[in-house]
């Protein structure tokens, strides 16, 4: 049975001191790596080799930190023998995404101003 996350506790994050929930989310998923340890494991599970591999060999202790915030927060799990996937949680997460990823796809491409 999936663990119990506890509800986010009011508490002040970083460029925020109302600890409101979307302040504490976009805390976490700014801090190196989170991106794109969600991003790397939007397929499959992956160990911590494969990926610390998938992110251009991010520091191990960078990247068991980040892993450690993404279990922490119900978006990442370990599972014995296979590695990290996301949640159900987390793969919420992933989809509400995509649609900033083909913006930011567009928004790349667009001309010179």
């Amino acid at each position: 049975m999936p663990k119990q996350i506890a509800p986010l506790k009011k508490t002040r994050v970083r460029g925020s001191t109302s600890g409101r929930p979307i302040m504490a989310l976009l805390d976490l998923l700014g801090r190196r790596w989170t991106l794109r340890i969600i991003w790397e494991l939007r397929e499959q599970p992956l160990t911590s080799r494969a990926l610390r591999t998938a992110c251009d060999d991010a520091s191990p202790t960078v990247l068991q930190a980040r892993l450690s915030d993404l279990r922490g927060a119900g978006f990442v799990e370990l599972i014995p023998g296979d590695g990290y996937r996301l949640t159900v949680l987390g793969r919420e997460l992933f989809e509400e995404f995509l649609p900033l990823h083909r913006f930011a796809e567009r928004w790349s491409k667009r001309g010179a101003s």
